[in-house]
């Protein structure tokens, strides 16, 4: 009975949690998919409002973090109404004794949902555009004033070979998970990368907790049966017996071009995935061309609304302005804080349109900021615009990028002494 009411709630949950996966692929999915996010951005506003009495209004939605208010309250209401659809289901059909089939189609589904996240964020490491070499701001940032996210993506950008080697291994659980004869292998390997994806998310205060979570319980899920087995194996050091894997259809031969549609679709997801992957790479990543004003360019003079600081350590006053690639453009007052800012450049215009983050994120193009800019020989450039409804005027010269440790230190066989850059 437990077993059956399990597999009913874990059903009916899966179905509100990965919808519309994999409709949304189609033709017209997206149109769907908008939809469905649409009804949520309207039901959980008010269930948040109405229900949970909060104290605040949800009015940030899905954006690059997934640990929003709406997002943990989107799975509050998937878990309540998983538990109603599980009740109803478990008095409309309590005669039931198995749903050993059902159970197939639905750790098949499992299988491809686990397998094409998995591929798609090791192609983005194996292509690394998820976590690229650290920009210029980032390694002009000391060590106290970084994020903790900022500081995993750099640990994690500043070894290609250690990210593309992680990125291989993510691949390779979710290439296994599409082979029906090595899907509890894919399963074993996946449960240790998200774990670990979890962990660190977790300390190192990344918002895609929610994310990682589900994909390690996808894991666990689809090892449950397996337990027993591993157990025996991992554990107790017995012999296990090989087990056969169940048809789908009662017509065996059926199930041949079933098990080729599985092969072909894990193709699918690793080429469409990897192709993401280099077309980021090559629109905004490190294969993209530099932008024109890349580089760090030092303040020489400044003004806001028309009056020049009278004070060199006027907080107001820029110090620094990094342009780090072709989407970000950093600005650094002389107290050291940084500004960052989503940048569009237009070199025949002469024209930078800047957005921050969040309203670029919400699409909010009253938002935009505009600053011109004219480049004067020997490498010097003047800013003029708003910027947040100040007036800048700016004049600029560029200096050569300085030789990082990080970058240079490169690859030793052999250290005669620890070298951590401590002791010099």
């Amino acid at each position: 009975m437990s077993t059956r009411i399990g597999f009913r709630l874990s059903l009916a949950y899966l179905a509100l949690y990965a919808f519309p996966f994999p409709l949304d692929l189609l033709p017209l999915g997206n149109l769907l998919a908008t939809h469905w996010a649409d009804f949520w951005r309207a039901l959980v506003p008010w269930v948040g409002e109405h229900v949970l009495r909060l104290s605040y209004k949800i009015a940030v939605f899905s954006n690059g973090s997934g640990d929003t208010t709406f997002g943990y309250v989107k799975i509050l209401c998937y878990i309540v109404l998983a538990i109603v659809a599980a009740t109803v289901w478990s008095f409309v059909d309590r005669e039931r004794q198995s749903y050993a089939q059902c159970y197939r189609w639905v750790q098949l589904y499992v299988r491809i949902l686990l397998g094409a996240t998995l591929l798609s964020y090791g192609a983005a490491k194996v292509i690394p555009t998820q976590m690229p070499a650290p920009p210029l701001s980032w390694l002009l940032t000391t060590y106290g004033d970084s994020a903790p996210m900022s500081l995993l993506w750099t640990f994690m950008g500043a070894s290609k070979t250690y990210e593309i080697v992680t990125g291989l291994m993510e691949m390779l659980a979710g290439a296994l998970l599409f082979v029906p004869q090595l899907a509890t292998m894919g399963a074993l390997v996946s449960a240790a990368i998200t774990a670990h994806i979890f962990l660190l998310n977790v300390s190192y205060d990344v918002p895609v907790k929610i994310l990682s979570f589900h994909l390690l319980l996808m894991s666990s899920w689809l090892l449950l049966p397996e337990t027993n087995r591993l157990v025996n194996i991992f554990i107790l050091n017995r012999d296990v017996k090989g087990q056969a894997i169940p048809p789908f259809f009662q017509r065996k031969r059926l199930d041949t071009p079933m098990f080729v549609a599985q092969l072909l679709l894990g193709v699918y997801f690793i080429v469409a995935s990897l192709n993401s992957s280099y077309r980021v790479a090559k629109n905004i990543g490190f294969l993209a061309p530099k932008p024109p004003l890349y580089g760090i360019w030092i303040v020489d003079e400044f003004s806001v609304n028309n009056e020049a600081s009278a004070q060199p350590d006027d907080p107001m006053r820029w110090q620094r302005v990094i342009v780090d690639n072709n989407r970000v453009i950093v600005f650094q007052s002389v107290s050291g804080r940084w500004h960052r800012f989503v940048q569009q450049t237009d070199v025949q215009r002469k024209t930078i349109t800047l957005w921050r983050r969040q309203s670029w994120l919400e699409k909010d193009k009253g938002q935009e900021m505009h600053i011109s800019f004219d480049r004067l020989p020997a490498d010097v450039i003047t800013l003029d615009g708003k910027l947040d409804g100040r007036q800048i005027h700016a004049k600029l010269h560029h200096v050569v990028e300085p030789q990082f440790l990080l970058n240079t230190r490169g690859f030793h066989w052999i250290n005669e002494y620890p070298f951590n850059g401590y002791d010099e």
